[in-house]
């Protein structure tokens, strides 16, 4: 059990233990007798026990844990040892010899107000990098005159890195060691600044001083000499030996160090650029445009959960640009040891903040999602008695140059004016189905389809689906796109065209209804793909081309197909599918199939197969 000792160091309370307070004891009094004499004595030894007692804060892991002579002894060899406090090494002499291992000094990020135009970060990132303040100061320019970035991340560096007060401080920024000698350097430096300002050189003393100086040196390696001990200097060479592995433990951190620099320089690009383009597209109100997420419309959720726009790019600007912050508060973290804390409240504020936007953006989007739950239909067939069977009917595409000039079906929507100059929503998204009927006229079905939260929401928005149609002369035309009210919701919104033409009567569809009628089997289209710009006759349930040469693809289409069979011929001949069974009649013969019979009947004869190979 051990006594132990409570002190204040430079303003910081310690416990320590008895036998670490006296050689902490010790160790001051031997700074103070060495600079007796010195300029700046109290400032000197001020700064060293506030370096000591950084240290110290450094090595404890809680309040209550108390110091040892470890932790005495570990400060020692950093802060290395005063000349006067050689001779009092005698007293430890009984006590087992420590080596004390020297850490290479490590720069930290600090603003240098002393060399400072406006608030010292250039001079600061300068001595940090190791280049002239005069290329930071440039790449600033081109920083604030270029992409216009600089300013933000010069604010944001003002704020968070801190300014180099002290002198433990100022030698940090530098990578000097922060021990005795270099403390006392600093403080010296900073007098004879002063004086030489005020004084003129006395080139007489200096001489003296010059002299006296050699003389100093000169004893003190005389003295080194005569304190020579062989037995030490064989520990020193054993001890070299493994400075060669400490050595390379060295290289690879160093490499580890750069890569973690590189890191966080990274970090805080993406943060700061993401900060800023949200600040801009928040005060130009495109925040919604500008972030994307893959699947996400924010616009359409704003819609559909009936949110103001900007009620909305608020709750966006704050979920992206509070992760935004803190990865650029990350890279700043690795990149500056030093860094100075935002604090709790700032945290928890801006944790509040994000948790707040999060949680709604996720019901905003469940609520949109429902609003997808249920399909309704608002379905119209009306009679064209223009058109009958003994009339050749053509099958055209309408457009509206100011809404669209292409001719393809796409179902996303688009805003355009029409020609009163009023702003409208419009989609390719229609269908067109072609089809024959035993009528003597032709006639047309509007289906039009949208989704809502439930079938009556869903059919009340597929009933303000605007769509036209018109018939000029013997000539079908049929709208390109449909509208739907400005301030509808776009919630699936769709059209299908199904032109029901009488049996007898002749088809030909321009080039442009393509895309349209571009459509699989299962829709049972009569018009198939590659037959535009031909006359069809329309026959039962297919189509028979008048005009299309010997080599053509296709002479006659038909397709039956129910629930249960399905029926085709075409140029290659007369395919039937009958529940378990198929059967093909072309040039080659005839061949049949089913689960358990195989018939092929061609010029070599009849094979029959059945399932066990027979």
């Amino acid at each position: 059990m051990n006594k132990t000792v409570n002190i204040n160091l430079a303003g910081i309370f310690f416990h320590i233990d008895e036998d670490a307070y006296l050689k902490l004891q010790r160790y001051l009094e031997a700074i103070k007798r060495s600079f007796t004499d010195s300029q700046g004595r109290s400032e000197i030894i001020a700064d060293i026990e506030a370096r000591i007692a950084e240290l110290f804060s450094e090595r404890i892991q809680n309040e209550r844990q108390v110091i040892g002579s470890k932790e005495v002894d570990e400060v020692i060899a950093i802060m290395g040892q005063p000349e006067d406090y050689l001779v009092d090494d005698e007293i430890f002499e009984d006590e087992p010899k420590r080596t004390y291992t020297r850490t290479s000094p490590s720069k930290r990020l600090y603003r240098d107000t002393e060399n400072s135009y406006v608030g010292g970060v250039s001079s600061g990132l300068g001595h940090y990098f190791g280049i002239d303040a005069l290329w930071i100061r440039l790449i600033w320019i081109l920083l604030i005159f270029g992409a216009g970035t600089g300013v933000l991340l010069y604010i944001l560096l003002w704020i968070f890195v801190p300014e180099a007060q002290t002198t433990t401080e100022k030698l940090m920024m530098r990578g000097e060691p922060v021990n005795i000698s270099n403390i006392e350097k600093k403080i010296k430096d900073g007098f004879d600044s002063v004086s030489s300002a005020v004084q003129n050189v006395d080139l007489k003393k200096q001489g003296e001083k010059i002299k006296e100086g050699f003389e100093n040196v000169s004893d003190s390696i005389s003295e080194s000499v005569k304190k020579a001990d062989l037995p030490k200097q064989g520990e020193r060479i054993k001890s070299s030996s493994s400075s060669f592995f400490e050595m390379i433990g060295n290289i690879i951190m160093f490499f580890l160090k750069l890569f973690a620099k590189f890191f966080g320089l990274i970090l805080m690009f993406v943060g700061a650029v993401t900060i800023i383009s949200l600040l801009i597209s928040l005060i130009s109100l495109s925040v919604l445009d500008s972030v994307n997420i893959p699947g996400t419309n924010f616009y359409d959720i704003a819609e559909a959960a009936n949110v103001p726009l900007w009620l909305m790019s608020i709750l966006v600007f704050l979920f992206v640009g509070i992760i935004a912050f803190f990865v650029f508060y990350l890279g700043l973290k690795i990149l500056i040891n030093n860094l100075k804390s935002i604090g709790n409240p700032a945290k928890y504020t801006l944790l509040g903040l994000w948790l707040i936007s999060f949680v709604s953006l996720i019901v905003l989007t469940a609520r949109f999602g429902l609003s997808f739950k249920e399909e309704g239909q608002f379905t119209k067939t009306e009679k064209i008695a223009a058109l009958t069977a003994n009339d050749t009917i053509t099958l055209r595409m309408n457009n509206n140059e100011l809404i669209t000039s292409r001719y393809y079906r796409s179902y996303g929507f688009d805003t355009a004016y029409d020609e009163n100059d009023n702003k409208i929503l419009y989609s390719r998204g229609v269908r067109v189905i072609v089809k024959s009927t035993k009528d003597s006229i032709a006639k047309v079905r509007l289906e039009r389809s949208a989704r809502g939260f439930d079938y009556e929401d869903a059919k009340t928005r597929a009933e303000r689906i605007e769509y036209n149609y018109a018939v000029v002369g013997k000539e079908l035309l049929l709208d390109s796109y449909f509208t739907i009210p400005l301030d509808e919701t776009q919630k699936g919104q769709e059209i299908t065209v199904t032109v029901y033409l009488p049996e007898g009567s002749i088809l030909y569809a321009d080039k442009n209804t393509y895309n349209y009628h571009s459509n699989q089997y299962y829709y049972n289209d009569i018009l198939d793909h590659n037959m535009e710009e031909h006359y069809l006759k329309i026959i039962t349930n297919g189509v028979e081309c008048l005009d299309c040469p010997e080599d053509e693809d296709f002479k006659v289409k038909v397709d039956i197909e129910d629930d249960e069979s399905t029926l085709k011929i075409d140029e290659d001949g007369i395919e039937a599918k009958i529940p378990r069974s198929t059967i093909i009649i072309d040039g080659e013969g005839v061949k049949a199939k089913s689960d358990e019979v195989k018939v092929n009947i061609d010029e070599d004869g009849i094979e029959i197969t059945s399932d066990d190979g027979n």
